[in-house]
Formats: C-alpha cells, structure tokens, sequence
C-alpha cells in the first residue's frame, strides 16, 4: 500500500522530487535564520550570553528605535534610503549610456567588454582598498590629478565628503552589472519595431526613447530591484572606506547592525530589531517593484 502511495504521489506530483530538496534547503538557510533573528529580537540577549539567562523583552527593543533613544537610527535610515536611490540611478544612468556606446562594433569591444567584467568579479573590500588609497588627502591618485589641472585638492575622506566617496566607489563596482545586462537586452531586442520610426524619420535618439526604453522597460525594472536592494543593505565598501565614520556620516543599516551588536556594545537583540526592520523595508521595496513588473508584463 505504501509503494502505491508513492507511485501515486509521483504521478500526480512528479516535480516533487526535485522541488522538495531546493525547498528544504531554502528553510534551512533562509527562513530559520529570519525567524530566529525575529525572536531574538524580543528578548534582552547580548553577545556571550547564557540562553538560560535571556529573558523575554517584549517590543522595548523597537520602542527604543522610535522615541529616539537610539540616535543613530533615524539618520542610518536616512542616509541608506538616500544611498539606495542616488547609487542605484547613477548606476542605471551610467549603464544605460554604457550599453548604448557598447551596442555597436568597434575593434577592441571584446576587451572592453572583459575590463567590465573584472570591477564585478573583485571582492568588494579590495575595492574599497583600493579607492581608500585613491582618496587619501595627501598622496592620493585623484588629488594629485586635481591638483594638476585645477589646482585644488579635496578631503575625500572627511565628514562632508565621506558619503560621496562610498557612492563613488559603489557606483563604480556595480555599473559595469547593469551595462551588460542592459547590453544584453539590447542584443536581444527583435529589429522589426524600428522599421516603421525609421521610414517616418525618426532620430536615433526618438528611436531610443519611444521603441528601444518601452522594450527594455521590465528588464531596467529588474535592474533597478537587483540594485535597489543591494544598496539598501550594502556593508563591505562603506566598512572598509570609512568604518561608518567619520562620525556617523557613513554608518548605513549595515554598519549599525554591526556596531550594536558586535561592535560597541553586544547588544545582539537591538541588532536583531534593527534587521528586521531592514527586512521589512527591503520586503516592502520588493514588493512594489515586482508589482510594476507585473504591470508591465500586463501592459
């Protein structure tokens, strides 16, 4: 009766033995670390702390987030929400005109396209290695070129410039992503839409705007999701940059997490609230962008 069971099962499922392992380990990689980190969050746990010694702390670990006894909070919001949108433009900006210049032959675009590939490929704590030395005030690359041609020299590294550096150095790793997705996509559009504009007259720049950007539209709103959310959670660039400073000037969700909970203070549940409500945010992000994808496949 058991084997006839199965067979059974397999008949009207077949897709089962292939889809249960990937749910499987989804859960175990995925969903029990959020709920985990949801549950911590109600408690008073701090790093080194006995399981045996946490107690339940009800929402006060919010509470503190939101009648301002946590600082620091409101202005990580607000500067990793300003993160997101300037980086994720810019960088659809800069891939978009990108793609464009790659979407004709030229000699050497094999090369060019493999010199996109590497800023991708390269850690990106190297990459803010990197631009660190690039930045520094005093023997720094970008400096001495300014000093060269315009006579002046920037603190790229202090408090009113720090953030520009961390969006500089983001956008410059992750552009390269978008151009070749969006070259990609311009490869793969059909040519037919284009006759009709051509024989009217149209422009190479009207062609662009009302047959090329209305084709690509649910691949750039991909682009932006990808990039939306990776903004909002980045870490590895501004830690390494600025270490969140100077100040707070830099200290984005990320780094936040990091210093309440392992970092100034272990406080391991004020950190776990805060992730949760990074979560929420990047859920509701999600959300709202995967709805105007499906807007656009309806339209």
């Amino acid at each position: 009766m058991a084997d006839k069971r199965c067979s059974l099962k397999q008949t009207r499922h077949p897709q089962l033995p292939y889809v249960v392992p990937t749910v499987t380990l989804t859960a175990l990689l995925f969903i029990v670390p959020i709920v985990f980190v949801i549950f911590i969050s109600f408690t008073n746990y701090k790093l080194g702390t006995s399981f045996d010694k946490v107690s339940f702390y009800g929402l006060n670990n919010y509470i503190r987030l939101f009648n301002g006894t946590e600082s620091s909070f409101g202005f990580s919001i607000w500067i990793s929400l300003w993160l997101m949108v300037l980086g994720t433009a810019l960088q659809l900006l800069f891939g978009m005109i990108c793609a464009l210049l790659l979407n004709h032959e030229f000699r050497g675009k094999a090369v060019a396209i493999a010199c996109l590939v590497i800023p991708i490929a390269v850690t990106p704590s190297i990459i803010a290695q990197v631009w660190k030395l690039m930045f520094n005030s005093e023997f720094g690359v970008i400096n001495y070129f300014l000093k060269m041609l315009f006579n002046t020299s920037v603190s790229w590294l202090d408090v009113n410039h720090a953030f520009l550096s961390v969006l500089i150095a983001t956008v410059w790793q992750y552009t390269p992503f978008v151009t070749l997705m969006l070259y990609a996509g311009m490869r793969s559009l059909p040519h037919s839409p284009y006759k009709s504009p051509m024989i009217e007259g149209a422009n190479k720049w009207q062609q662009f705007i009302y047959v090329t950007l209305p084709m690509m539209k649910r691949l750039i709103l991909l682009c932006t999701l990808l990039r939306s959310i990776d903004m909002l959670k980045t870490f590895d660039i501004p830690y390494v940059l600025t270490q969140g400073g100077p100040g707070s000037a830099t200290k984005f969700l990320g780094l936040l997490i990091y210093d309440i909970g392992f970092g100034e203070t272990n406080f391991v549940a004020r950190s776990a609230a805060i992730s949760v409500i990074l979560i929420l945010i990047v859920s509701v992000l999600s959300v709202f962008l995967f709805r105007l994808l499906s807007k656009s496949r309806e339209a």
